[in-house]
């Protein structure tokens, strides 16, 4: 009889979701005291206490309420809004494309981000030099160079979802031709940085390195209502993209298409990761790690998954982004060379634990 009920589907499937939401929930609460330890780094020393006070009924101390407010607060949560949000797309694209390396940056979604902010900045001139004792590189004009790093982003998504859908590709060719979009735009860009002068180029490449400085109150307010949407989207038709892991004959005649599945997905993450590499760089490997982590703790239900990839990725952003300040302090790294220095090795380590394909 206890054999019988220790095998029972039920009771099994019971634990299962209950440790998938222990999972969850591990990971909400790390959120918490690495955020107070972002918080916390800078070079004007402020104790747990004080900013804990602070953001729950404000201070007199008007340089630490703007420092809080204005400088570490908004930093903080671009990281976990940013890390979420790539986390999350990344883990539908795989999904979607039925591809592990699906990721924006194997998509072409950043590489058409940083054509459109060199196109902005070398021939919109949205770039210029300023001078505080040594000469510098300043972007003028961060709203043009924005928006059109994001229509940069969103043509190269509309671009391969078009060849896609006009010569039916299969969803696992479709990250092919984002590869293929990818070295275009890449290539254009160079072109680009050629013809450019010397101050051109550098507020380009400054512009590429993924830097959670640039966000302020509305870019966080932009990416949170967006992750809002897409995050619930997902998790709503989590069953259908259950489904299309069993392949889309099986989908179809569970009455899910997945043509407009795909679509709609991809239309949704990749605006998603637009808005993100058009307020922040572009940020690489989040995306491509994030579901590989969390993935063995959790399992492939979409409906658990999904939002256990997006904190995961704020996680991981929020993590390296501690490390890019601390590392060199008071030198202030880019958190984007910090995700690739970390996510080569780590995801390469991956690949060498994967076993071989009988």
């Amino acid at each position: 009889m206890a054999a019988s009920h220790a095998a029972d589907p039920n009771t099994l499937y019971g634990r299962l979701t209950a440790h998938r939401r222990l999972v969850l929930l591990v990971l909400l609460l790390a959120l918490l005291p690495a955020a107070l330890l972002s918080l916390k780094i800078g070079s004007y020393p402020i104790s747990s206490s004080t900013i804990i006070s602070t953001l729950l009924f404000g201070s007199e101390d008007s340089l630490i309420s703007h420092l809080i407010f204005n400088i570490r607060l908004p930093r903080t949560l671009a990281a976990l809004l940013a890390g979420a949000g790539l986390a999350l797309s990344g883990s539908v694209m795989q999904t979607l494309l039925k591809n592990p390396l699906a990721a924006p940056s194997t998509l072409g979604v950043s590489q058409g981000a940083a054509f459109g902010a060199a196109v902005a900045i070398i021939l919109l001139g949205s770039g210029q030099t300023f001078t505080v004792g040594n000469e510098g590189v300043l972007l003028g004009n961060r709203s043009l160079t924005a928006l059109c790093a994001f229509a940069g982003a969103s043509l190269s998504t509309l671009a391969i979802l078009a060849i896609a859908t006009s010569r039916r590709l299969a969803a696992e060719a479709m990250i092919l031709a984002g590869v293929a979009m990818g070295a275009f735009l890449s290539a254009c860009t160079m072109l680009l940085q050629y013809f450019a002068s010397d101050l051109q180029v550098a507020a380009t490449l400054f512009w590429t390195f993924g830097d959670l400085g640039k966000a302020g109150w509305q870019e966080n307010q932009t990416m949170a209502l967006l992750l809002a949407v897409v995050l619930g989207g997902c998790i709503w038709k989590g069953w259908s993209l259950n489904a299309l892991q069993w392949g889309d004959e099986t989908a179809h005649s569970l009455g899910v298409s997945p043509a407009q599945l795909r679509l709609t997905g991809m239309l949704l993450t990749c605006l998603l990761v637009s808005i993100i590499t058009a307020f922040l760089g572009i940020i690489a490997f989040v995306g491509l790690m994030a579901p590989h982590l969390i993935r063995p703790f959790i399992g492939s239900d979409q409906r658990y998954l999904l939002p256990g990839a997006a904190l995961c990725g704020a996680l991981l952003l929020l993590a390296a982004d501690i490390v890019s300040r601390t590392v060199l302090a008071p030198v202030v790294i880019p958190v984007g060379i910090i995700t690739s220095f970390a996510g080569a090795p780590l995801f390469l380590a991956l690949l060498l634990r994967r076993r071989p394909p009988c």
